[in-house]
């Protein structure tokens, strides 16, 4: 309907004009000349190259010769590629995305669809890492078959490495099913956060003898029934480590001290990307300040979109002079 309101004289001149552009410009140029002007890009290539993927036996060769093992969580392509850069062995897309990606009150109340596309998501940028996804709360305890077309899930469509999924001696049925399928698990025993209200909250566990013989027997379960490695959370570093020697397959420490054989955080949490005031739990190291990095960013765009001071000279496209005087006579002239 515009249209209509501008001379056809006018129109054939634009036309033209459009039609020498498309004339001058080989398609193979104008694809790159799209690519160079578009408002936004991929976050860019990874910067992992040189550094070979993570494997399996990656990790069983570090286990061996008793390296630790670095792993952090990741929740979206963003998250996980600077993960990745940063040399982690492991990637863990673990359902606390629940609260720190989707703002959910507790991990139970993410879904498995959810979690497979945060999976699809990280995946896309960890070129290096081994990475894991996390089954969540209602997608594996009712049989071991549930837990096998689950995981089969997260490794098909979410595009994985392994699964993780919380639970010792109980699930121990769970774990040798997926394991027997070819898929690789990490098990995760002592503070299992899915079964927080039967455990009366977010309490350390094994403080007592019988309850570090608990721990104990859950781990070897975890490790008999396939598992590659084990997750212990929330446990004394003394007994941790006593576990870890007990062990065949490496422990992974969280709130467990430094005699794991690895160790893993949130990735929010470690990185400070949360407002003041948010409680951390007392095993956390916040390594920096991410969120006020980026508050002082924005306030400082949101203050120079408010004074005009942005966007400058050099952060617009230029015109050639003759064409924009041309221009603003057929503006005139409507």
């Amino acid at each position: 309907m515009a249209q209509r309101l501008i001379p056809s004289s006018i129109l054939k001149s634009i036309n033209t004009s459009r039609n020498c552009f498309t004339s001058i410009v080989p398609p193979v140029a104008s694809s790159q000349c799209q690519i160079r002007w578009s408002s936004h890009s991929p976050l860019g290539n990874p910067t992992t190259a040189g550094r070979k993927k993570v494997t399996i036996n990656t990790l069983r060769s570090l286990y061996q010769k008793q390296e630790p093992i670095t792993m952090i969580t990741a929740h979206d392509f963003s998250s996980a590629h600077v993960a990745d850069a940063a040399g982690m062995d492991i990637v863990l897309v673990g359902d606390s995305l629940a609260m720190v990606a989707l703002g959910m009150e507790d991990t139970s109340e993410v879904v498995l669809d959810e979690m497979i596309l945060h999976c699809r998501s990280v995946s896309r940028a960890t070129k290096a890492a081994f990475t894991v996804g996390d089954l969540p709360m209602g997608s594996y305890e009712i049989a071991p078959e549930q837990a096998l077309e689950s995981a089969i899930r997260i490794i098909k469509e979410g595009r994985v490495q392994g699964v993780k999924l919380e639970g010792g001696v109980e699930m121990a049925s769970h774990i040798e099913h997926i394991s027997r399928a070819g898929i690789l698990v990490i098990g995760h025993v002592g503070l299992t956060p899915q079964r927080q209200n039967s455990l009366g909250g977010f309490r350390v566990q094994g403080k007592s003898t019988a309850s570090a013989l608990g721990v104990l027997q859950d781990a070897l379960a975890v490790q008999e029934a396939g598992a590659f490695a084990v997750v212990l959370e929330a446990v004394p570093a003394e007994v941790a480590s006593s576990i870890t020697k007990k062990l065949r397959i490496p422990t992974i420490g969280i709130g467990a001290g430094n005699g794991c054989s690895g160790q893993v955080l949130v990735q929010v949490d470690m990185s400070g990307n949360f407002p003041p005031g948010r409680f951390l739990p007392k095993f956390v190291k916040q390594y920096g300040n991410v969120w006020g990095e980026n508050l002082r960013a924005i306030e400082e765009y949101r203050d120079e979109v408010k004074s005009r001071a942005y966007p400058a000279v050099e952060h617009t496209y230029p015109m050639a002079q003759e064409e924009f005087g041309e221009f603003e006579k057929l503006v005139e002239s409507l």
